[in-house]
């Protein structure tokens, strides 16, 4: 697999594995992903598919069981600790699915981004003035972290994580507790704000604001949308997940009979 020079993310037949005590379980199977500079990417799928296993991997917090992951030029498996620390402080801003875990309770909103740009050369960062007026929090910015809603909590982990000018921004479902209007807002931030940006979103708001959606079913990457359009995407081996909705016509289990075409192949169900 061949990624572009540009390429802020890449990974090459990512495995990723949990182990306990009796047995394992294969969270993500032979992802090939390349995520280029500037681009941004909605990771889709029903729960327990591996998207924020694959957002965990790509934020530098798990190490591939398998396979090969470049964080920008760097391939995360021959980083070591600190080496990998810096990486994350420098490029990568995430905001985590609770939000409170992004914040220091006791600290107010404005001390909560003062913080996350402590290790930053100063030219770097964004005013944390700024940030809190793009969503929405200046007013209650001396107001301690722990004591603001939900949705304050979640606008706050989105500021924070944009206020060092990250590489890479990764967002595990960053409205999930917003209005509408928040929702839009935070959107709009992140697209304007955030560099290359992987979201993980059950929300259709979020992934229609990005360029490209990535479709994970079973550990595996099935499909993708660019413009509008939904492609299934050929793994490893030829495999192929055959979307939801056709499942009525080709039910699991089912043999098929493969026709080639010019441009492709025909799937007919076997006895038709």
């Amino acid at each position: 697999m061949t990624a572009p020079a540009n390429a802020a993310v890449r990974c090459d037949g990512v495995v990723q594995i949990y182990k306990t005590r009796e047995i394992e379980v294969v969270a993500l199977r032979d992802i090939d992903l390349v995520v280029e500079d500037g681009e941004s990417v909605a990771l889709l799928g029903p729960s327990g598919a591996g998207k924020s296993t694959l957002l965990w991997l790509l934020a530098g917090l798990l190490r591939p069981s398998a396979g090969r992951l470049w964080l920008g030029g760097a391939e995360v498996g021959r980083l070591g600790p600190r080496a990998l620390d810096r990486l994350r402080a420098a490029q990568i801003g995430v905001v985590m699915q609770n939000p409170a875990r992004n914040l220091i309770p006791y600290a107010s909103a404005a001390q909560n981004v003062a913080f996350a740009q402590r290790a930053v050369r100063r030219r770097a960062r964004r005013p944390a003035g700024e940030l809190l007026e793009r969503v929405g929090l200046t007013s209650v910015r001396d107001r301690p972290a722990g004591l603001l809603s939900g949705g304050e909590q979640q606008r706050l982990a989105v500021a924070i994580a944009l206020a060092n000018r990250p590489r890479l921004l990764l967002a595990d479902e960053p409205t999930s507790q917003l209005d509408a209007e928040s929702g839009r807002a935070v959107v709009e931030l992140i697209k304007e704000m955030g560099p290359t940006s992987v979201v993980v979103t059950h929300d259709p708001r979020v992934s229609e604001a990005m360029s490209r959606t990535v479709t994970i079913r079973d550990g595996r990457i099935g499909a993708e949308g660019r413009d509008g359009e939904d492609f299934v995407v050929i793994g490893r081996e030829g495999a192929v997940q055959l979307p939801p909705e056709y499942h009525e016509l080709l039910p699991p289990g089912s043999m098929a009979r493969v026709e080639p075409l010019r441009d492709g192949v025909i799937l007919r169900r076997a006895g038709e």
